[in-house]
């Protein structure tokens, strides 16, 4: 388990500790990760994943983690597999504390046979459409159920029948009892079982009734003993029927769980919806759920992220009461804060244009040192030659009066090598640029006689000797506008046409090649960028993570 995680002072810790003071959960503080295997999860899921471990740290207590199974439509043993391994990348252990709700399935219907016997539960017959109808507004009361009135031995003999298989799919549902006038829509008689004759991936065709999230959720808690149910603000109106049906069922009060909402995360530029992340997998748009452009955390750890990085952020952007929006340049501050300790600074070239050293001569390789990380005494050699490779953009024809970079006749340093002079360039038969000739001071390396010399410009490059042939992945945001996020219906209009380009002919320094995948880097002057899991030996790929300019930073200041 990570140390100092969502340790910050926040309206939960006061609720627990205000608890705790009243002399409430005296065997100690229980909370619950519960995501939904619909789907993968993404960093909105990381928060909560952070807040719920990290307050069960804090107070020495446990978290387990809980698959809520309850739908099998949508479910799948991918999802299940998929959300234990982000979880446990980002740090966090459940130990032996990994549970389903179907475990709870055979419980879970005696509830509901306990809740007909008390009078609190009934069989309706309505459709899903007039149970809409007759739920109300929120100006005017709803209307009763004509099946609101059977008697609990009725209830009881047809629920016993929906269980057994006798109905057909939405012929019949279980609803709780309340009141058809409640201000809060969500107390308005709320359907508690339906009927799905669908294969469960864990119980198979045992079932053919399932019980809603609303009923499942607040009863597992209970089950296992979970003190604090936190969960995001959507879920706010929920919090009346979690604590009828605990109450409901005569679950102590000093005990029994008690359900506390926070803000979800919502990101500028981001899709934080995991219905329209499926269809975005679903429709081709992203190559998977793992698209290094997707919000997922599988998508953040393919495109380089780091666990400690978005740890950070889930720290600092804290836990509030009300929905706000996230600029993504927060999340990029955190991931580039954290790479620029860990990564070993490398040379590539994206956009490569060949250099002649006329003078240099021929066949001669040499080895020169170069720095893998600031402050750090440890070092790389990289070879140097008479033919390099610069970046085109480094090199104008007609250069302004403040171009510091290699022109006609100018100077620049090579990065841990010489000064360089051009003094002449090839162009192809369409005018375009296929070599620039230059001259070297012998004496101008680290150590030389003229190492000292000012010169403006200070260029990266890699040498023919030995590079590397790398395809780089340059991602941009899957949404245009910031503003255009989950809550767009035709979102699919917003995505950026840009949010992907290629770029196959890069060259990198010969000391990535032996690296394995996830493996990360500070390409200099680039940003940063990791080796992605479509590498091979011969055929390097890289994506870009995170450029070097921080616009965060600077809106700090």
């Amino acid at each position: 388990m990570p140390e100092n995680v969502n340790l910050l002072p926040n309206f939960i810790h006061n609720a627990i500790d205000e608890d705790l003071k009243n002399g409430k959960y005296a065997d100690g503080i229980h909370t619950r990760f519960p995501p939904e295997p619909n789907g993968y999860l993404h960093i909105g899921h990381a928060k909560s994943i952070c807040i719920n471990f990290g307050t069960a740290q804090k107070y020495n207590g446990l978290c387990n983690l809980r698959f809520d199974d309850t739908n099998p439509t949508k479910e799948d043993v991918e999802y299940v597999d998929s959300i234990q391994e982000d979880v446990k990348w980002l740090g966090f252990t459940w130990d032996d504390r990994m549970f389903y709700a179907s475990n709870y399935f055979d419980k879970l219907y005696d509830f509901a046979v306990e809740l007909i016997k008390r009078g609190k539960a009934y069989v309706c017959d309505l459709t899903a459409d007039e149970i809409r109808q007759y739920r109300g507004t929120l100006t005017e009361p709803g209307k009763e159920s004509p099946y609101r009135s059977r008697s609990i031995e009725e209830n009881l003999d047809l629920f016993k029948r929906m269980k057994d298989g006798e109905f057909a799919d939405g012929e019949k549902v279980l609803r709780a009892k309340i009141d058809m006038a409640a201000p809060n829509i969500t107390m308005r008689d709320p359907v508690i079982y339906r009927i799905s004759h669908t294969k469960h991936h864990r119980t198979g065709d045992k079932w053919c009734i399932y019980p809603m999230y609303d009923f499942a959720h607040p009863l597992s808690d209970a089950i296992e003993k979970i003190t604090h149910s936190i969960c995001t603000l959507e879920f706010e109106d929920h919090r009346p029927l979690y604590d009828w049906l605990l109450e409901s069922l005569g679950f102590d009060s000093n005990t029994r769980p008690r359900q506390l909402e926070f803000a979800r995360l919502n990101l500028t530029n981001m899709i934080m919806s995991k219905r329209k992340l499926r269809q975005l997998v679903e429709g081709g748009y992203v190559s998977g759920w793992d698209d290094p452009r997707m919000p997922t955390i599988s998508g953040l750890r393919r495109r380089g992220y780091t666990p400690e990085s978005i740890r950070n952020f889930c720290e600092q952007i804290g836990v509030a009461k009300s929905n706000s929006l996230v600029d993504i340049a927060m999340l990029e501050h955190c991931v580039r804060e954290d790479l620029n300790k860990r990564a070993d600074r490398i040379m590539a070239v994206l956009d490569p244009v060949k250099v002649v050293i006329t003078n240099y001569p021929a066949g001669k390789c040499e080895y020169l040192p170069a720095e893998n990380k600031p402050n750090s005494s440890a070092a790389r050699y990289v070879p140097f030659a008479r033919e390099i490779y610069i970046e085109r953009g480094d090199f104008m024809e007609v250069a302004p009066k403040k171009f510091f970079r290699l022109k006609p006749d100018g100077e620049v340093r090579l990065k841990y090598a010489y000064i360089i002079k051009c003094t002449d360039i090839i162009k192809d038969a369409a005018g375009n640029i296929v070599q620039i000739n230059c001259t070297y001071d012998p004496d101008s390396k680290r150590g030389g006689a003229t190492a000292g010399r000012k010169i403006k410009g200070t260029l990266h490059w890699v040498a023919l000797t030995g590079c590397l042939n790398a395809e780089v992945r340059l991602y941009d945001y899957l949404l245009k506008d910031e503003e255009n996020h989950t809550e767009q219906s035709d979102f699919i209009k917003a995505l950026n046409p840009d949010s992907l380009v290629v770029l196959k002919n890069c060259k990198v320094e010969p000391s990535v090649a032996w690296a394995a995948p996830g493996t990360k880097y500070q390409f200099l002057r680039q940003g940063y960028f990791c080796i992605d899991k479509d590498s091979t030996k011969d055929s390097l790929v890289f994506n870009k993570i995170v450029g070097l300019r921080d616009s965060w930073a600077k809106k700090k200041k």
